[in-house]
C-alpha cells in the first residue's frame, strides 16, 4: 500500500466501502484489502484521539442528515442514506486519523536541555526554558488565545484588546491582553514575575490578583495561598529586593502561615502547639506588620505580646 499514491487509495477504498456498506457482493480480497487499510491508518490513533476525531465528525455532518428529507425523487432514498453511511464509515475509520492529526491534535512545543524560542501564529513569543512545554491548540488564535504551560517560561504577548490571552499551568491561570512576562512552575512553587503592561492571576481558593509592573505572584509553595509582592532592584548587591504587598490564606495550617509571615516580615512568632494544626483564612492586605500578627491572634482567640522582633501568642 505505500507504493501507491494517497488520492487513488482513498477513492479505490472509499468505492469498496460504499459497495459494503449498500449490500452490493464484495469479494473476499476486497475485503482483506479494507481490512488491511484499516488496521494501516489506525495503528497511531489512540483511543481519546478516536473518539474525539469521531464525534467532531459526526457533528460536522449534521446538516446532512437534516437534508436527507429533501432529497430529490429521481434518486433512490435508499441509495442517499447507504452513501451518507459509506461517507461517515469512511471517515470515522480512516479520514478519522488524518482528521485527528491534521485539524484537532494539538501542537506541542518541548525546550529538552536549552532555551527554546516559540513563535505563536498571533504573533507572540515563547521562550521556554528547559523542560518547559507548550501546548497550542489548533484553533488558535481565537477570540480568547489559551495556551497550556508546564515548567517555566517568558511570554511576550502581542497586544489585542478584543481577544484575551491565557496561560494555563499547573493549578493556576495568568489573563492578560498584551504585556511581558514570566510563569516559573517547580514542585508545589508557582510565581508570576511581570515585566511590562498588566496580568491577571487566578489560582483555586484566593482570589484573583490584578498586577502591575515589577510586581510578582506567588503561592510560597502551598496551595490555597497567594501573595503580591513588589519587586526592586538591588543597588549594591545586585539582588533584586521585595515587599510584601497583600497576602491571602484559604484553609491553610497555622505552621505554614506563621512560616510565610515570620520569612515576609522577617520576625519571630510562637504560639501554643495545641493550636498549630489549625486551619487559618484571613486576607493581610494592606496590613503592617504588627496589625497583621494582631489579625491572627484575633483568629485564633490569643492575645499578642511583643518582644523586640519575637510576636508571642498566648492565651
Amino acid at each position: 500500500m505505500k507504493n501507491l499514491k494517497y488520492k487513488k487509495v482513498e477513492a479505490f477504498v472509499f468505492r469498496l466501502w460504499e459497495r459494503e456498506v449498500s449490500g452490493e457482493k464484495i469479494s473476499q480480497k476486497e475485503t482483506e484489502i479494507l481490512e488491511k487499510w484499516k488496521i494501516h491508518v489506525e495503528k497511531d490513533l489512540n483511543e481519546t484521539g478516536s473518539k474525539e476525531s469521531k464525534e467532531r465528525i459526526l457533528f460536522a455532518l449534521e446538516p446532512y442528515f437534516a437534508q436527507s428529507t429533501i432529497v430529490h425523487h429521481n434518486i433512490s432514498f435508499k441509495k442517499y442514506i447507504y452513501q451518507v453511511a459509506a461517507v461517515i464509515l469512511l471517515l470515522l475509520s480512516f479520514g478519522g486519523v488524518f482528521t485527528y492529526y491534521t485539524f484537532f491534535k494539538p501542537d506541542v512545543y518541548i525546550a529538552e536541555s536549552v532555551n527554546r524560542k516559540v513563535h505563536l501564529a498571533d504573533g507572540t513569543i515563547v521562550n521556554l526554558f528547559p523542560g518547559a512545554e507548550l501546548t497550542v491548540e489548533k484553533s488558535f488564535p481565537a477570540d480568547t488565545r489559551i495556551v497550556g504551560l508546564k515548567g517555566d517560561a517568558i511570554f511576550s504577548v502581542v497586544k489585542s484588546k478584543i481577544h484575551p490571552f491565557i496561560v494555563n499551568a499547573d493549578g493556576f491561570s495568568t489573563k492578560v491582553l498584551g504585556t511581558v512576562f514570566k510563569i516559573s512552575q517547580s514542585g508545589n512553587d508557582k510565581a508570576v514575575d511581570l515585566y511590562e503592561g498588566k496580568v491577571a492571576v487566578s489560582s483555586e481558593g484566593v482570589p484573583v490578583y490584578f498586577l502591575k509592573p515589577h510586581q510578582k505572584w506567588t503561592n510560597f509553595g502551598i496551595p490555597r495561598t497567594a501573595a503580591v509582592l513588589s519587586i526592586s532592584p538591588g543597588k549594591n548587591s545586585g539582588k533584586n529586593g521585595s515587599a510584601l504587598l497583600s497576602l491571602s490564606f484559604n484553609d491553610v495550617s497555622l505552621d505554614e502561615v506563621v512560616e510565610v509571615l515570620q520569612k515576609n516580615h522577617q520576625i519571630s512568632i510562637k504560639y501554643p502547639k495545641e493550636v498549630s494544626g489549625k486551619k487559618i483564612t484571613a486576607d493581610f492586605t494592606g496590613g503592617s506588620t504588627d496589625e497583621n500578627i494582631e489579625a491572627l491572634a484575633f483568629i485564633l482567640g490569643l492575645e499578642v505580646k511583643k518582644e523586640n522582633n519575637t510576636y508571642i501568642l498566648k492565651k
